[in-house]
């Protein structure tokens, strides 16, 4: 689904050049969950952004679906993103003129389906909103605003969904909604989530470690992730992401000994 090879970044800072990611190579499967976590400054947001066709790789491949993004032109890569990947920003990234429902149908429209709107009234349904259809997002809380940009990422059917901290700026309870919707989303298209979050990142199928740029370590937490036989126990209660259990201990796999 999603294949990278000697995937690096590097930007100019007057006479030097930092880079901000080298070496890196992964393989994700279809509707595979896997969380991108590392320390602040480590590459996270910027490895997310270039898989998603966001921004440009200084070296290296980024293989969707069987396309090679690194060669297309930005027409064609624009066209590739409306119709196979959905992002959700940790800042929501809503359109303040808009409502509700017009922010999610705005994937739709692009596409020119003419189905947008009552595709958009379905996931505002979906994700619990749909009696805030007509609600503008200065009318919306954080939780509300997450919801309704999770739903626009949604309402075309990406075949691979990129989540950058979406649960950064909400409550506990807030956090806990938004992940079940998006485990949900998980059984339709290939998750690929950036958190700080180690309880959230332990709900994913893996997770990819990075440190100053390179993948530090690849953790395996199991086909669904190890917190998601008890994630909806938790949902139920409210009380934020489950914590690990015992029994489902990750196995580290250095990235020198073993590829994703």
């Amino acid at each position: 689904m999603l294949y990278v090879e000697n995937l690096g970044r590097d930007y100019r800072r007057g006479d030097s050049v930092l880079t901000v990611l080298d070496g890196v190579a992964l393989n994700i499967k279809e509707r595979e969950f896997v969380a991108i976590t590392g320390p602040s400054g480590s590459g996270k947001s910027t490895l997310l952004g270039l898989l998603a066709g966001l921004d440009r790789p200084s070296r290296g491949q980024i293989v969707v679906d069987g396309i090679d993004i690194t060669a297309l032109s930005e027409d064609r890569l624009s066209d590739l993103r409306a119709r196979k990947m959905g992002f959700v920003f940790q800042s929501f990234h809503l359109i303040q003129t808009l409502t509700a429902l017009e922010n999610v149908r705005v994937p739709a429209e692009l596409l020119r389906d003419a189905a947008a709107a009552a595709r958009a009234a379905e996931w505002l349904q979906r994700v619990g909103l749909g009696d805030r259809a007509a609600h503008y997002p200065a009318q919306l809380s954080g939780g509300e605003m997450q919801r309704v940009a999770i739903a626009r990422a949604s309402i075309t059917h990406p075949r691979i969904l990129f989540a950058d901290e979406p649960t950064g700026n909400l409550d506990s309870q807030n956090g806990q909604i938004v992940m079940d919707i998006l485990l949900e989303t998980n059984r339709r298209s290939t998750l690929v989530l950036v958190t700080h979050n180690p309880q959230l990142a332990a709900l994913a199928a893996r997770e990819i470690q990075l440190r100053d740029g390179r993948i530090h370590r690849i953790i395996e937490h199991g086909r669904r992730g190890k917190g998601a036989a008890v994630h909806s126990k938790a949902a139920a209660r409210s009380k934020g992401i489950p914590k690990r259990s015992s029994a489902g201990r990750a196995r580290a796999v250095k990235s020198g000994k073993s590829r994703p």
